[in-house]
């Protein structure tokens, strides 16, 4: 039978939405694995909207998260709303920095930061289900602000200062290469480090969201 796993994305475009290249190597895996997938992403405003030529912010405009995401779903996607745990085996959010300033704002307050009412609601659902759960690139913060009470260990990579946040919220840092992943296998969460890299090479995001996706799958029962 074919496992259902829900996406979450945070936009499009990885300075204030996900990270293309995470989403589409995410969604290629799930499909080289067999795996079903829906995706979902929050119909609210982007916290703001930054030029990707320049890297600057783009003042005065605003973009809508759900219609950003629908760019990398090709139009194949629901409100976040409408994402239940309970119909899926699992959940994977891919990275870019509309997970830490969208979805939460670990990018603005690090380990003092809050999570979206809704995405903190559905993880902690999975996670009580015991539903497995694969966070890419910056999505482990929000896991680390979502569940750290619950001490998992999860990777960023190796960058220290962002490390160090995560363990004040209670989570277990662990350095890890882009092709690489950080399997807790108790608290069923999966991380890979991917751009948290920025020059790794797209064939070592693949391998490391490749495995990432296996081991979740491997995970459900």
């Amino acid at each position: 039978m074919s496992k259902n796993i829900a996406v979450i994305l945070s936009g499009c475009g990885f300075l204030d939405g996900a990270e293309i290249r995470e989403s589409v190597l995410t969604l290629l895996a799930l499909d080289t694995e067999g795996a079903n997938y829906k995706i979902f992403a929050p119909n609210k405003d982007q916290h703001h909207v930054v030029n990707h030529l320049k890297g600057e912010e783009a003042s005065g405009e605003k973009r809508n998260i759900l219609e950003e995401s629908a760019r990398i779903a090709r139009g194949q996607i629901q409100e976040l709303t409408e994402l239940r745990a309970s119909d899926f085996d699992a959940l994977v959010i891919p990275g870019g920095f509309g997970v830490a300033k969208n979805l939460c704002d670990f990018a603005f307050k690090g380990s003092a930061g809050s999570v979206d009412e809704n995405i903190l609601t559905l993880v902690k659902d999975f996670h009580r289900a015991s539903k497995p759960i694969g966070a890419i690139c910056i999505a482990p913060a929000l896991m680390a602000l979502s569940l750290g009470d619950n001490k998992p260990t999860l990777t960023i990579g190796s960058d220290e200062a962002t490390a160090t946040e995560i363990e004040k919220l209670g989570a277990l840092h662990k350095n890890c290469p882009a092709n690489e992943c950080v399997v807790d296998s108790d608290k069923k969460i999966v991380t890979t480090p991917a751009y948290m890299y920025d020059d790794a090479k797209l064939s070592d995001i693949f391998q490391g969201i490749h495995k990432t996706i296996k081991e979740v799958l491997k995970m459900i029962s």
